[in-house]
């Protein structure tokens, strides 16, 4: 039993209707206020979106969305307010709407007034892969740059969280690299490694962690057997922990802009889940980063959600 897929998840929020208080940072875009109003219709969510209420409203009234439902939070720090409405107990999930990340990052990552817990945050996509009937996590593929050892070690705790949530009970997590061989040229394969060496010491917990693998032998039953390399992981991987941004993000956009593919993002380790995908993004991806955010939301008891 694989991971759930968005249209699974779907049905479920349609059958729950939690009606989970939701902020979005930015609200000034057709996509962020499309998205929200069709959540809110099928019971999901609580909308309020923070910004420039002339501009909203002029967004909304360009693309047809009835605003009687939403909060709006009339501000020129969209940021600042999204992060401040989730610290008063008004909004229990943010969401990154017509924002850079650094802007919306710089507020939830405020010592004082964000939204810190003492964990690495990162990206964890939730993809799909329609033409393989495949489903698995991908991180980190939106904040951290070139995690340490301890960032990359949370962020694998964020992943088999995620992963156990979405609906398996053992996840099977590749650690990634270019290369399935050690080699002290590529010190991500050392700690790719150690990681392994954790998983099997039961570390994590219930899981299987193997690395270092390439794509294909995480992806591909096929390339393993080829390649003549086994393992409980090779072709059956549930996550993906990348060794650095460069290698997470490059992966994660080549396959969603060519591929037959669904996909949603959610930030992990902060204080509340913050639905995270770019500003490019349709308002289908918005509705799948959404209902992941909401599968998951239980996993954060830090405010109650």
């Amino acid at each position: 039993m694989g991971l759930k897929g968005f249209e699974e998840l779907m049905r479920g929020a349609d059958a729950m209707r939690p009606q989970v208080s939701v902020v979005a940072a930015g609200g000034a875009d057709h996509t962020v206020l499309e998205a929200l109003a069709e959540a809110a219709r099928r019971g999901w969510v609580r909308p309020m979106v923070t910004g420039l209420r002339t501009e909203i409203e002029a967004k909304a009234a360009g693309c047809g969305v009835d605003l009687r439902d939403f909060v709006i939070v009339d501000t020129n720090d969209p940021a600042g307010a999204a992060v401040a409405e989730i610290q008063a107990g008004r909004a229990r999930m943010l969401m990154k709407g017509q924002i850079a990340t650094p802007d919306l990052m710089k507020r939830v990552l405020h010592q004082e007034h964000g939204l810190r817990t003492g964990k690495t945050l990162c990206q964890i996509v939730l993809m799909e892969i329609v033409r393989d009937s495949r489903r698995f996590l991908m991180g980190d593929t939106g904040l951290c740059i070139k995690p340490e050892f301890r960032q990359k070690r949370e962020i694998l705790e964020h992943m088999i969280s995620a992963a156990r949530n979405l609906g398996v009970e053992h996840p099977a997590i590749a650690v990634m690299s270019a290369t399935e061989k050690m080699t002290s040229m590529m010190p991500d394969t050392e700690e790719a490694a150690e990681l392994q060496r954790l998983g099997e010491a039961g570390t994590f917990g219930a899981c299987r962690v193997q690395g270092p693998l390439s794509f294909d032998l995480a992806y591909a039953r096929e390339a393993g057997d080829k390649k003549k390399i086994a393992g409980e992981v090779v072709g059956e991987a549930d996550g993906m922990l990348f060794a650095d941004l460069l290698s997470g993000n490059l992966t994660v956009k080549g396959i969603m802009y060519t591929a037959d593919c669904r996909f949603g993002g959610v930030v992990w380790g902060a204080a509340c889940p913050i639905v995270f995908m770019s500003r490019a993004d349709q308002i289908q991806t918005r509705l799948n980063s959404l209902v992941y955010a909401l599968n998951c939301r239980t996993l954060w008891p830090e405010i109650g959600v």
